[in-house]
């Protein structure tokens, strides 16, 4: 009877203890990372009880990684494509999308480069393979290197919808997987040209104005930046528990802050 009672009272503190611990698990977008990472360091400050995963991966990571029940909240910089929607649909999975943050996605060059503005038509071209030395938009010479999020990115499919209007990148194009590995190459590589989210600006690199336009805050906020969007945390249905309680901080002025802190743009 004792050796009964010591079982129950055993799997009784299993239980308390599965009740006790909370967690959390994120994945997705490198544009998003930053604004994940540092809302989960502050969150678990303020709820240590709490325990919060943050990976990167890229969009089509982080909707996929929901889609299949991985994650809890799937990081985008895009919206979730048709295609991904009927696979939720197929895996009873409802992506219910939260944007977080507003964004740029900033032309860069080597900061050595003379050139100091493109027209969207020409960032078009040279990333389309119409236009391959820098002599043929103001600059002084040279072959263009040009630098590209691959295909998984959800910094790519805006960048492709919104500047090259879904024409096919060059083949030549060097492919990075995150916003970070584009402006590093872009800051090393003499000629070269890449894009990134307004985060990761740094005096490493030199933003172009697009159409005459800077890349700012208030630009994008404004709409007249031509490349500007949103930003997405994607959960399963409305959230709740922990998963809302995250969403909540994020979209609250606190963490509104936070996302002003990593470069983004906040909603508030």
């Amino acid at each position: 009877m004792k050796k009964i009672m010591y079982i129950l009272a055993g799997l009784a503190l299993m239980l308390f203890a599965g009740n006790a611990f909370a967690g959390v698990t994120i994945k997705g977008s490198t544009t998003v990372l930053p604004i994940a990472q540092a809302a989960a360091e502050e969150f678990m400050d303020q709820n240590p009880e709490i325990d919060i995963s943050v990976q990167g991966g890229g969009s089509g990571v982080g909707i996929s990684s929901l889609i299949d029940g991985t994650c809890d909240i799937g990081d985008a910089s895009r919206a979730i494509k048709e295609q991904e929607l009927k696979q939720a649909a197929n895996k009873g999975i409802k992506p219910k999308a939260h944007v977080v943050a507003m964004d740029g996605i900033a032309v860069i060059v080597n900061s050595g480069n003379g050139v100091g503005n493109l027209k969207i038509e020409q960032i078009k071209d040279i990333y389309t393979g119409k236009i391959s030395d820098w002599s043929q938009v103001g600059g002084t010479g040279g072959k263009i290197v040009v630098i590209s999020r691959d295909s998984s990115s959800g910094t790519y499919e805006a960048f492709n919808e919104l500047a090259l209007k879904k024409e096919k990148v060059r083949n030549d194009a060097l492919l990075s997987a995150s916003n970070q590995a584009v402006v590093t190459t872009v800051a090393k590589t003499r000629g070269a040209i890449g894009y990134a989210g307004l985060g990761y600006l740094s005096e490493e690199v030199k933003a172009l104005t697009v159409n005459g336009i800077e890349c700012s805050k208030d630009t994008v906020l404004s709409g007249e930046y031509p490349l500007a969007r949103p930003l997405f945390m994607y959960t399963n249905g409305k959230p709740s528990g922990d998963v809302k309680s995250f969403i909540d901080f994020v979209l609250s002025a606190e963490g509104q802050i936070i996302v002003e802190e990593q470069g983004f743009v906040g909603l508030k």
